[in-house]
């Protein structure tokens, strides 16, 4: 018979799992929708990768503001105010007459998006103890799967009525979410606290843009001239000042959003190495319909089932790998992970000359995605931060998922569009994928595989 406390732990998992399903439905749809929207606005595949690259970048922006709101003002306000802004930018995208307009509520989006994934699992952690939070924790992983799941699926059905469905279905999970985060969630903001680290917050959004727009002038056939040049140097040199300047922001920051202690630790220095390759390969799936379409000569309606290889893989592997977390700890987890991750974008870079090749790759892919972006990385981390600084900590893991993404996003947009479009340049980008995820892989063999560092 299920105690009360059982049913309250029940209703807020149900909540963040329809949360993040939310924000990674969002993920999963907008690789289907590329082909339209190049279309749509007119716009090459350098332009049309800013779709995801903007999205990338407001994420990391709202992450760590929206992490350490969490710790400060409590998980429910913050988490409903997270949901409320990705519901406003899904309206603003639908709503767009022109491509700026478009990238203004992507930029919305993801600045709420930025919160839900670490918040949620900051309330895990919160909530449950360690020897069931692999399993909660590889729960809230398979929503990743569900909605990635159904994102081709809802894609190959709305693209046939307009683009724009592909956003508006978030409102209707939006507003009842809502209602129940409010309803549910914990609150225990903290009386009393310093004050909010501002300037760490500015470096680190200026420093985050300025490489963004660098690597999104490169050339991949004339590199050396491409780095001398006007759209690259300036924005590279803001970065790097910048980047620098945030890290000496943060050492002197009474409650730095990103503390240079957390950092001592080498598990969490590798983790965010795991979690950035990880980001490369999951915004590479976001490219896989373009793939298809310029590769395989498919339709864009029919290229968005490409991902479904992927996708249950995806689906499959991250309940799967929580319940043998608990059992094998996460060293041999993350191992396996990375190397089905690189051996996937290795047959999508080398290979991808049939559909079977890329329904192979797509699924190697997948099974490697979701022993990292599920339950594993954050297995580790919470083990390794203090409890009150877990919402802010966990928003680590997400900053490196995204700084991978955006490197992913840009580099891929890049060296296609160097390469005057079509496969050639999408293969290339996998197959550099593929080397620096194997590179990561050597260094996870240093990894602890300490079962007791959830505890």
């Amino acid at each position: 018979m299920p105690t009360p406390a059982d049913r309250s732990t029940s209703s807020i998992l149900v909540v963040l799992f329809f949360g993040v399903l939310m924000g990674a439905l969002d993920i999963a749809i907008v690789g289907p929708a590329l082909p339209a929207l190049r279309e749509a606005f007119a716009v090459d595949e350098r332009a049309v990768a800013w779709v995801l690259t903007i999205y990338v970048l407001f994420n990391l922006i709202g992450t760590p503001v929206m992490s350490k709101l969490s710790d400060r003002l409590g998980r429910r306000l913050v988490y409903t105010l997270d949901v409320a802004l990705f519901a406003l930018g899904s309206l603003l995208v639908a709503a767009a007459q022109s491509f700026e307009m478009l990238l203004v509520g992507r930029a919305v989006q993801a600045f709420g998006a930025g919160g839900i994934f670490p918040v949620a699992s900051a309330v895990i952690g919160d909530a449950l103890p360690p020897e069931k939070r692999g399993r909660a924790l590889g729960l809230i992983g398979a929503v990743f799967g569900v909605a990635f799941l159904l994102g081709p699926l809802l894609a190959a059905l709305l693209l046939r009525f307009g683009w724009q469905w592909l956003f508006l279905v978030n409102l209707p999970i939006a507003v009842p979410l809502m209602i129940a985060s409010w309803r549910l969630l914990p609150s225990r903001p903290v009386t009393n606290a310093p004050p909010f680290d501002w300037s760490g917050a500015l470096w680190i959004s200026v420093g985050l843009s300025g490489i963004a727009l660098a690597l999104n002038g490169l050339d991949s056939r004339d590199l050396a001239a491409s780095f001398t040049s006007l759209a690259v140097w300036p924005f590279g040199v803001v970065g790097i000042v910048a980047l620098l300047l945030a890290v000496r922001a943060e050492t002197a920051a009474i409650d730095p959003i990103l503390k240079p202690s957390w950092f001592t630790s080498r598990q969490v220095k590798l983790v965010a190495l795991f979690a950035a390759a990880a980001g490369l390969g999951e915004a590479g799936m976001v490219f896989l319909p373009e793939l298809a379409v310029s590769g395989l000569g498919m339709t864009a309606h029919d290229s968005s089932w490409m991902l479904l290889p992927v996708v249950l893989a995806l689906a499959v592997g991250s309940p799967l790998l929580g319940r043998l977390l608990d059992r094998v700890g996460p060293k041999p987890i993350i191992l396996a992970a990375l190397v089905s991750l690189a051996a996937g974008c290795a047959v999508l870079g080398l290979l991808t000359t049939t559909r079977d090749l890329l329904i192979a790759g797509g699924a190697l892919v997948g099974f490697g995605l979701s022993g990292l972006l599920g339950a594993p990385l954050r297995y580790v981390l919470l083990g390794e931060i203090a409890a009150p600084e877990r919402g802010a900590a966990q928003g680590i893991l997400t900053i490196f998922t995204s700084i991978g993404m955006l490197l992913s996003g840009v580099l891929i947009g890049a060296i296609a569009a160097s390469a005057g479009g079509g496969a050639t340049g999408y293969r290339e980008s996998f197959t550099i994928i593929a080397a620096i995820t194997l590179a990561v892989t050597v260094l996870a063999l240093g990894i602890q595989n300490n079962r007791a560092t959830a505890s």
